[in-house]
């Protein structure tokens, strides 16, 4: 897939192909480019939580690692990974401060259905929740999106912010005390 800009420029789309490891969610390969922005960052998070609403795929609420690290054999316009760290809750749960330098370009955090109470009560949902982290010193705010869909890719919300105190949400305060040194 290609985007258009405005002077006609075709820039390479940001394509995300899930990978699994014994029937389980470890993460998603990243081929293209980056994404630029908030926006481009909320489309990721929504196809990784379609993928989340699968029965079986992610047993638990699951902390997601954004890198530029490779993989041996690399597909072709690889640009990086979003790995699988550890669950956000149970007896092995990620503690705070556990996310090492170099800070991520961002972390995810995925709930499968079993675990998410869906914002349309009727509907079975899979939610999710991007936070980037900015550096408030130098003017960067911290951003952050969340999604809830079903597996056939309805999604029921959708939200972006920018200029975030991380502390407003659940989500975003769990992935910042994990980022925490």
């Amino acid at each position: 897939m290609l985007e258009v800009d405005m002077e006609g420029y075709r820039a390479p789309a940001v394509e995300v192909s899930p990978l699994q490891s014994d029937g389980v969610l470890s993460g998603f390969l990243l081929s293209g480019r980056w994404p630029q922005d908030l926006v481009e960052w909320s489309k990721v998070l929504c196809l990784a939580v379609r993928v989340a609403a699968v029965p079986g795929l992610l047993p638990s609420s699951t902390v997601f690692r954004v890198c530029e690290d490779r993989v041996e054999e690399p597909p072709p316009e690889m640009v990086g990974l979003v790995v699988a760290e550890g669950t956000l809750v149970g007896e092995e749960a990620l503690g705070p401060g556990c996310i090492e330098p170099p800070v991520p370009m961002g972390l995810l955090v995925l709930h499968p259905p079993s675990t998410t109470v869906p914002s349309v009560a009727e509907h079975e949902v899979a939610s999710g929740c991007i936070f980037l982290p900015g550096l408030p010193y130098l003017g960067l705010d911290h951003r952050a999106s969340w999604v809830e869909s079903d597996a056939a890719g309805t999604v029921t919300r959708l939200v972006n912010r920018q200029d975030l105190d991380p502390y407003s949400d659940a989500d975003t305060a769990a992935l910042s005390v994990l980022l925490a040194a």
